[in-house]
């Protein structure tokens, strides 16, 4: 049992470092922007490491243990974000001007949402798969489709557009619902897929409209947290 728990950790931390790494690297050399680059990273690495959780068996320590992969990630975030870390790479893919310091803002919130929510929920409810799916398919796809396509902007917050909040509550939905429907293939959690479209849609709005709140920076935070609120209700 033991040694499946280790190797399930060895290869969720592997797999995250190379996407990190793979991200970084192409940030770096130029073949894509830091700003595209932070999204990239900010889109894939949520599903990727939530995916690893079904290499888990069961076992007291496995939510733990897998919780140390986004521990040590954000450890890294912090220390290059504080310059204790000289890492230019990691600066040039997660913050969006160059300045170290911003690593300190939205990432470092994404990274200690993710041992919280993987600790707190794990495979025991589908709340945390669904906070973390909502942040990473919704509020990230957000800032990617809202710069890339000329809409309108909302009234109560011209920096957001309505295609970029259209994406979110979309990306959120999507998501949400593909990573949702995986676990429940694999028999993680027993309830009817169908029955859980309704809820996700709903959670997903009402994230979007917490996300079209002229709130900066604190966007990966609020998002999930409505996110996790409603799921209680719904799950």
């Amino acid at each position: 049992m033991l040694s499946n728990i280790w190797l399930a950790l060895l290869a969720t931390f592997t797999l995250s470092l190379l996407w990190l790494r793979l991200m970084d690297f192409a940030a770096l050399r130029g073949w894509i922007s830091s700003a595209l680059s932070r999204k990239i990273i900010h889109i894939g690495t949520g599903p990727l490491f939530v995916l690893c959780w079904l290499l888990f068996p069961e076992h007291p320590a496995a939510r733990y243990l897998a919780a140390l992969v986004p521990l040590m990630i954000t450890a890294q975030f912090f220390l290059v974000g504080t310059g204790i870390l000289k890492d230019p790479a990691a600066v040039q893919a997660l913050s969006r001007t160059g300045d170290r310091r911003e690593i300190l803002r939205g990432p470092l919130i994404y990274g200690v949402l993710f041992v919280l929510l993987t600790i707190v929920y794990w495979k025991d409810s589908p709340i945390g798969l669904i906070g973390l799916m909502v942040m990473c398919g919704g509020d990230g796809l957000a800032d990617v489709v809202g710069r890339r396509l000329k809409s309108v902007r909302i009234p109560w917050n011209p920096s957001k557009s309505a295609a970029g909040t259209l994406a979110m509550f979309l990306g959120g939905f999507i998501f949400s619902a593909l990573i949702l429907g995986i676990f429940i293939a694999a028999g993680v959690f027993p309830i009817p897929f169908s029955a859980s479209l309704l809820p996700l849609a709903l959670i997903s709005l009402a994230a979007t409209l917490v996300e079209s709140l002229p709130l900066r920076d604190i966007d990966n935070f609020t998002t999930t947290l409505t996110a996790v609120i409603l799921g209680h209700f719904f799950f």
